[in-house]
């Protein structure tokens, strides 16, 4: 598909429902005992892999007309062995949470995936998975298909992580639902907190205890009890952030985004886009099933070249492709570091979105934790393609927001994947007036 040059952008428009919060609803409401239910479910194709395998594993799951999501669960500990291997397509989070769920039951189960997943290391997790007593048999380099035996009953577990990851931390706390004991996760650098805040909800007993050099010591007590939830899902904030940088872009527009969760793990975006000297406002702040939710308000704006601390890096890590688009239209040169983990993503995504940036003109330098973008100072770039996005939705609706701000477009390879996370972005664009 081809993107060309848009004219201003206008209009109120409403992104799919967060994915992570998505994802943790269906598993959460499955060990529930009761009926949970949940409203703005993301309808992607990875928050659909995570219905299906707690489906195959016992739990009851139906999408009723008005499009709200009622899941009877089966308990703590009460899932069922899984007849068939577990297809998780393109998701990353729906097999990283799926093993630390399974981790502490007495079952087996194949985890498979599509092509892009296949690729994906997932020893981060197996490794402090195997020390609560589960067992892996993998592909090599520890990638997909790999076929894991639960313990039960798990070993307790205090764990630091190395890396900073929100999924090895839930998959890690996850077993400990199931687990007798007290599992104990320490986060020196703090990444988004959806897992410990939907298990407080849900009634597990669970702390958090902030040190001074902002350390996090998450404790959960094991053999929880969940009791069932009524769940309204924020706007995702990652897919926000695609019509966010488009109305920033394309000159003379302005945008209202409606109901984008604003967790301050999943913010950095936003501040990035400010410091940058992007016009965003939040309207009408307010709290929805625990998380913070508001409107943005997005002018078009001219854009400056930044060089933002790595230590943002978790409270943005899925919009980075998306920020690099709006670097190459900045005014001067952007300098972006400490984004190791973009490399084990769906793709390596700088090494993608650095060849597909010189592929439209821009001039950048791939560093081996990051990138550095020389911006067009607001001038359209050039554009060309096609665009090779690795089976990565997120490079593939970047480089489309690059072909609204271009001169000759920019012709994505595959625009299938955005299927995932954000089935409604072309419609969506259209709707704001950027496509015929």
């Amino acid at each position: 598909m081809t993107f060309t040059a848009a004219p201003a952008l206008s209009g109120s428009v409403a992104v799919p429902g967060d994915k992570s919060i998505s994802h943790r609803s269906l598993m959460l409401s499955a060990l529930a005992v009761g009926e949970s239910r949940v409203e703005g479910l993301l309808e992607g194709e990875d928050v659909l892999a995570t219905a299906a395998a707690m489906r195959a594993m016992g739990a009851d799951i139906e999408r009723d007309a008005d499009g709200i999501w009622h899941i009877h669960g089966v308990g703590v500990g009460g899932l069922l062995q899984p007849e068939t291997a577990l297809d998780m397509g393109n998701s990353g989070t729906s097999t990283r949470l799926l093993m630390g769920l399974l981790a502490s039951h007495d079952l087996t189960a194949t985890f498979t995936g599509d092509a892009s997943l296949s690729k994906r290391p997932m020893a981060r997790v197996t490794e402090p998975l195997a020390r609560m007593g589960a067992s892996f048999t993998t592909s090599p380099g520890d990638r997909l298909p790999l076929t894991m035996r639960g313990a039960c009953p798990a070993v307790p577990l205090d764990y630091r992580l190395p890396v900073a990851s929100a999924q090895v931390k839930s998959a890690i706390l996850l077993a400990g639902l199931n687990t007798p004991g007290i599992t104990r996760v320490v986060e020196p650098i703090p990444t988004r907190d959806h897992s410990e805040r939907m298990l407080r909800g849900f009634g597990a007993e669970l702390d958090v205890e902030v040190e001074a050099d902002e350390t996090r010591i998450i404790t959960l007590v094991g053999e929880a009890e969940l009791k069932p939830q009524q769940i309204v899902v924020p706007g995702d904030p990652s897919s926000a952030a695609f019509p966010m940088v488009a109305a920033l872009l394309v000159p003379g527009s302005q945008v209202t985004i409606a109901n984008v969760g604003l967790n301050k793990t999943r913010a950095g975006l936003i501040d990035l886009l400010r410091e940058m000297g992007g016009s965003i406002e939040v309207i009408n702040p307010r709290e929805v099933g625990g998380e913070p939710v508001g409107d943005l308000a997005v002018t078009a704006s001219a854009l400056k070249g930044v060089e933002p601390d790595p230590a943002r890096a978790p409270s943005m890590i899925d919009e980075y492709p998306v920020a690099f688009i709006a670097a190459a239209l900045a005014q001067g040169r952007s300098v972006f570091r400490g984004l190791e983990e973009l490399r084990v993503k769906e793709s390596d995504r700088i090494a993608t979105m650095a060849a597909g940036l010189r592929a439209i003109g821009v001039t950048v330098e791939e560093l081996e934790d990051g990138i550095i973008i020389e911006g067009s100072g607001g001038a359209p770039l050039a554009g060309g393609g096609p665009i090779a996005t690795k089976l990565d939705h997120r490079i593939a609706m970047s480089f489309a927001v690059a072909g609204l701000v271009s001169r000759d477009g920019v012709m994505i390879d595959d625009m299938a994947p955005v299927a995932t996370s954000f089935p409604t972005f072309v419609p969506l664009l259209r709707t704001l007036g950027a496509l015929a």
